[in-house]
C-alpha cells in the first residue's frame, strides 16, 4: 500500500490486483478491530490488541507466503519506510499529545527528557558496544564497529502502544504513565538522530565523533520544539481572528485545524529536523490554545476525527509489519546473534532505566523520588515496534549485504518476541510490582496534589541548605511556577478567545481515549 507496483502487465490486470491487495488489507483491518472489541470486552490481557493486529499480519503473510500468490498482490503489503514516516506515523503522535494530560507530563519532563536523551544514548551505546565484544570474543557474528553502533541506535527506540494500552486499562499511576509515554515518543526522536549521525560517520568517518551525535540532537530537538511551538501558536491566532467559528464555514474551520499538524510535520522534515517532536508539541499547543477557538460543532469533530485516523493508523502498523516480517528475506544462519542481541538489549535497557533514575533521584526530594517498583516497570515496559522495523528496514539499504540482513532479521524477531512476551505479561507485570488494583487507584487520582505523589515538588526536607543542587531545583519550580502564572495572565488571554473557562476544561475535559487505551492519554 506504500506505493503502486510496478510490475508488468494490462492496466486492467493492474488495478485488479490492487484492488485484491486494498480488499485483503480492510478485511486484516476489520477481523483486527472486531478481535481487539471481543479481547478488551473479556478483559483478556495476555492477547492485547497491538499484539493481535501483529499476528493476524504474521498469519495472513505466512498464507501469502506459501501461497501461489500473484507477485502484483504481494506488492501492495511492501513495508515502506517513507509510507509508514509520512502517512502512518503523524497522526498516531499527533493523536497522542492533543489527548495527552498536560500536568503529569510537564511535571515530570526533566525525568522524561533525562531517560529519552541519556537514557537512550545510554542504552545504543551498552548495546553496540556489546554487541561488538560478542562478536569479538565468537559469541556472535561479529561487525564493524561503527555498524554495532548502529544496530544500537536503531533498536533503542521503545515503542508504547501496546504496554501503555495496558497501564491504563488496569489504572496504573499517572506519573509511571506520563513517564513511560513520554519517554517513548520522545526516544524516538534520539534514536532516529543516533542512527543518522552513526550511519553519517560510517560513511565520512573523518572529521566527524560522537560530541557531533549530542550536538546534533540537541540542536535537532530544540530547533524540532521551536518548529511545532510556532506552528501551534500560528494556528491559535489564525483560528482567533480570521471569525471561522459561524455555521457556514465549520467546514474550512475543520479542513484547516487538520492541515496544521501535517504543515507542522512536514516543515520539520523539510528543514532535516525531527517531524515527530514538532508534531508532539505541535499537538500540545493546539489543544491548550487552538482548540478552544473553535466552534463546538468543529472541536467534536477535531477530536473524533484524530481518534479515528490514528487508531486506524495504528492498526494498520501492526498488520503491515507482521505481514511483512512474514513476507521478507530473513537471514537466519546467525541464530546466536539473534540469542545474544536479545540478552544485550535486556542489559542495555537496565543501564538506562535505573541509572537514570539514579540520576533523576539525585535532584529530587525524598516524596517527588521514583520509586523502585516504578523503575522496574519502565525497564520491563521497553518493548520494540514499528519504529525500530522501520530503522531496521532502512539498514538493509544502508549496510553491506549480509550485515543489513542480519540486524533486519534480529530486529524483526526481538520485535515479535516483545510484542507477544512484554505485551502479553504486562498486567501480571504491573499486579506484581503493585502499581495497580481499586484502592491504588483512588490514590492515585490524588497523586498530583497529594503529598505521596512525585508530580508536586516540594523543597521543605531536611538537608544542608547550601546545597546547590537544591538551590537549583527550587528556582526551578518558581521559573515554572512564574511560567504557569504568565501562561494563565498573558498567553492563554492572547492566543485565545475563551480565556476564562478555557484552561480548565482542557484538563478535565476526557478526551476520547484510543481504540487501544493508553497510548492516547488518560
Amino acid at each position: 500500500m506504500g506505493t503502486s507496483p510496478a510490475v508488468g502487465g494490462s492496466p486492467a490486470k493492474e488495478q485488479q490486483a490492487a484492488g485484491v491487495g486494498i480488499l485483503l488489507q480492510i478485511m486484516m483491518l476489520v477481523l483486527s478491530f472486531v478481535l481487539g472489541h471481543v479481547l478488551r470486552r473479556h478483559k483478556f490481557y495476555y492477547l492485547p490488541e497491538a499484539s493481535a493486529s501483529l499476528l493476524i499480519g504474521l498469519i495472513v503473510g505466512g498464507l501469502a507466503n506459501i501461497s501461489d500468490t500473484e507477485t502484483s498482490i504481494r506488492a501492495w503489503f511492501n513495508f515502506h519506510e517513507e509510507f509508514f514516516f509520512l502517512f502512518l506515523l503523524p497522526p498516531i503522535i499527533f493523536q497522542s499529545g492533543f489527548s495527552l494530560s498536560p500536568k503529569p507530563f510537564f511535571s515530570n519532563f526533566g525525568a522524561i527528557v533525562t531517560f529519552a536523551i541519556l537514557g537512550t544514548f545510554i542504552a545504543s551505546v551498552v548495546t553496540g558496544v556489546l554487541v561488538y565484544i560478542g562478536g569479538r570474543m565468537y559469541l556472535m557474528y561479529g561487525l564493524p564497529f561503527i555498524e554495532c553502533l548502529m544496530f544500537g541506535a536503531l533498536i533503542s527506540a521503545t515503542d508504547p502502544v501496546t504496554v501503555l494500552s495496558i497501564f491504563q486499562e488496569l489504572g496504573t499511576d499517572v506519573n509511571l504513565y506520563a513517564l513511560v509515554f513520554g519517554e517513548s515518543v520522545l526516544n524516538d526522536a534520539m534514536a532516529i538522530s543516533l542512527y543518522r549521525t552513526t550511519s553519517l560517520v560510517r560513511n565520512h568517518a573523518s572529521g566527524q565523533n560522537f560530541f557531533m551525535v549530542i550536538v546534533r540532537f540537541l540542536e535537532t530537538f530544540v530547533g524540532s520544539m521551536s518548529a511545532g511551538v510556532g506552528v501551534g501558536f500560528v494556528s491559535a491566532l489564525l483560528f482567533k481572528y480570521a471569525g471561522l467559528d459561524v455555521d457556514n464555514l465549520q467546514n474550512l474551520e475543520c479542513c484547516l485545524f487538520v492541515l496544521f499538524p501535517y504543515f507542522s510535520y512536514m516543515l520539520a522534515e523539510g528543514i532535516s529536523l525531527s517531524g515527530i517532536v514538532s508534531i508532539l508539541f505541535t499537538a500540545i499547543v493546539m489543544k491548550h490554545y487552538t482548540y478552544s477557538n473553535l466552534s463546538g460543532n468543529s472541536q467534536r469533530f477535531a477530536s473524533a476525527f484524530f481518534h479515528l485516523i490514528s487508531s486506524l493508523a495504528e492498526t494498520f502498523t501492526f498488520i503491515y509489519m507482521g505481514f511483512d516480517i512474514a513476507m521478507e528475506k530473513h537471514s537466519w544462519s546467525h541464530v546466536g546473534f539473534i540469542f545474544f542481541s536479545i540478552l544485550f538489549i535486556v542489559v542495555a535497557r537496565a543501564a538506562n532505566v535505573f541509572s537514570c533514575a539514579y540520576l533523576v533521584n539525585l535532584f529530587r526530594p525524598v516524596q517527588r523520588q521514583i520509586p523502585l517498583n516504578h523503575q522496574k516497570a519502565l525497564w520491563y515496559s521497553g518493548l520494540r515496534g514499528a519504529m525500530a522495523f522501520a530503522l531496521a528496514l532502512q539498514s538493509v539499504h544502508d549496510l553491506p549485504e549480509g550485515h543489513g540482513q542480519i540486524i533486519f532479521t534480529a530486529t524483526t524477531t526481538i520485535i515479535v518476541l516483545s510484542v507477544l512476551l512484554i505485551g502479553g505479561s504486562t498486567g501480571t507485570m504491573l499486579e506484581a510490582l503493585q502499581v495497580v488494583g481499586d484502592g491504588h487507584d483512588g490514590h492515585l487520582g490524588e497523586s498530583f496534589e497529594a503529598s505521596n505523589g512525585y508530580a508536586v515538588p516540594s523543597y521543605n526536607e531536611d538537608g544542608p541548605s547550601g546545597n546547590r543542587f537544591k538551590m537549583k531545583l527550587k528556582e526551578f519550580h518558581k521559573r515554572t511556577s512564574s511560567f504557569s502564572a504568565l501562561d494563565k495572565n498573558y498567553l492563554t488571554p492572547f492566543f485565545t478567545s475563551q480565556n476564562e473557562d478555557g484552561d480548565d476544561e482542557e484538563d478535565d475535559e476526557p478526551m476520547p481515549s484510543s481504540r487501544r487505551g493508553g497510548f492516547y492519554g488518560q
